[in-house]
């Protein structure tokens, strides 16, 4: 009867943990940023924890999986919508490299020693430093590398659904008169913006209203 109720409990939470998983819109374990990871972890906590304990009801493990899922799907709603949230609850990428130049301030800040960045960057075939233009250590631990390339310059991110990034500014070297005085010309509001980066010393915009 036990091992009956136990493999009855591993087939039921395999098939919420599914359903759970198809609902949150997960991707892959790489992909996930660390409040992500943290709720697949306690996830895997709890149903490990009532499969042993298989004398206890199943509600006690399933009603704290609702909870956490409802809690997940109501602060990505949040920090989709706004800016500073989802900066707090997932991070903000790092530029470990600016412009050829290693940002050791920012490496010391996220704990990311040099041999951390060789490393990665021999996993993407990358044989020195020297190399590349922009190296920005994203949110889910992975690093972007970008290759130098006259005539391709990487993007850089200047306002994201009316928010003003100041790290990019101050990578670029301009500050926010020269955004008044962009837009002013363009005759655009800042609340008005979806997205702009700065590339090839100019800046691109795309309205919200041009969303569809």
């Amino acid at each position: 009867m036990k091992y009956l109720i136990i493999s009855f409990r591993s087939f039921l939470f395999y098939i919420m943990i599914v359903l759970v998983y198809k609902v949150m819109g997960k991707r892959e374990i790489g992909e996930l940023s660390i409040i992500d990871l943290i709720v697949s972890l306690f996830i895997a906590e709890l149903v490990a924890i009532s499969i042993e304990n298989y004398n206890e009801s199943s509600l006690i493990t399933i009603i704290p999986i609702i909870i956490i899922v409802f809690l997940q799907l109501l602060t990505s709603k949040i920090s989709l919508k706004n800016k500073k949230v989802r900066d707090i609850l997932d991070g903000k990428p790092s530029v470990i490299v600016n412009r050829g130049k290693v940002n050791f301030k920012e490496m010391l800040k996220q704990r990311y020693n040099l041999d951390d960045l060789l490393v990665q960057l021999r996993n993407q075939s990358i044989k020195s430093i020297e190399e590349i233009d922009y190296a920005i250590l994203e949110t889910n631990g992975k690093l972007s590398v970008f290759k130098k390339d006259n005539n391709n310059k990487y993007p850089l991110p200047i306002i994201i659904n009316g928010i003003i990034d100041e790290d990019t500014l101050i990578q670029i070297n301009k500050n926010k008169k020269w955004i008044d005085k962009e837009l002013s010309e363009k005759n655009i509001k800042l609340e008005n913006i979806f997205y702009s980066f700065f590339q090839n010393n100019s800046l691109y915009i795309i309205e919200k209203d041009k969303i569809k």
